[in-house]
């Protein structure tokens, strides 16, 4: 699209005009699983991030075996493009894309807005879920240069790369324990990392969720685009995913990674750094 820095988003019509394109799986991840059963595109598969996306022992990833598995199970192989979209504003569709970016599948695209937008542009949805053959599909070993782990957060706070919170002011502020909601993904301490940046990734989206142009989003970012490396950060990862799609696949900053642990690992550690106000 012109302005953003990579081929990344696909707009709602572009989608419809493509609907039952053999090439194309449309895949739907909601920060509230249940809605995929009320409404969702035609032909499109609905991935729960919490018992598909999740390992459901340790707080961590699929492996790239049972990552594979997921998606050649749904029928999507490595030679498809995927189509993504979610409530929220995107926030669990970018976390897949940016998963699936981590696992080396290339061939993705985020919708530019939200299944609400969808909805209220009166384009087609169904309750009918769609059943494809099984297909093989690879996942990459996985690409750390996307992603940010707690020792190298620590490290960044000492090597000058620029730290991007991308929560609610009351969060960064540390007014906020947990949101309202997300009793589940508590932390004991409220804050944010030292030094860190506050930028909520609500300010990237107009009023239907859709990205705002290349030419606003500079100015958001400003510094953050030039200089050392960056890390962005939430609560468990999908809004800083949000962010981390911004800032890498419209704006072209390579490299910044996303720190999916973010502030229910962060503060929860012992010991180490936070700051409030």
């Amino acid at each position: 699209m012109p302005g953003y820095a990579k081929d990344a988003l696909v707009e709602t019509w572009w989608v419809e005009e493509r609907l039952g394109d053999p090439a194309i799986r449309i895949v739907e991840v909601d920060e509230n699983p249940g809605l995929y059963a009320e409404a969702h595109i035609p032909g499109a598969i609905g991935l729960d991030w919490r018992t598909d996306l999740q390992h459901q022992v340790r707080r961590d990833f699929l492996g790239p075996d049972a990552f594979a598995e997921l998606f050649g199970s749904h029928g999507i192989s490595s030679d498809h493009m995927i189509v993504l979209y979610g409530d929220r504003n995107n926030w669990f569709a970018a976390y897949a894309y940016w998963y699936l970016k981590y696992y080396g599948h290339r061939n993705v695209k985020l919708i530019n807005g939200p299944r609400e937008r969808w909805i209220a542009e009166g384009r087609p949805v169904t309750t009918e879920r769609p059943s494809y053959p099984a297909a093989r599909f690879r996942a990459a070993h996985a690409d750390d240069w996307i992603r940010a782990k707690r020792h190298e957060v620590l490290a960044a706070l000492d090597d000058g790369v620029v730290l991007v919170d991308v929560r609610s002011p009351q969060e960064f502020r540390g007014e906020l324990i947990v949101m309202p909601g997300y009793e589940s993904e508590a932390a004991q301490r409220a804050g944010h990392i030292p030094g860190a940046l506050s930028i909520p990734w609500s300010r990237a989206v107009q009023e239907d969720g859709s990205f705002k142009p290349a030419d606003e989003l500079r100015l958001l970012y400003g510094s953050v685009l030039e200089g050392e490396a960056v890390i962005a950060y939430c609560r468990i990862g999908e809004r800083s995913a949000h962010t981390w799609f911004v800032l890498h696949e419209l704006l072209g900053r390579d490299d910044v990674k996303n720190y999916d642990g973010s502030w229910t690992e962060w503060g929860n550690l012992v010991n180490v750094p936070i700051e409030k106000g």
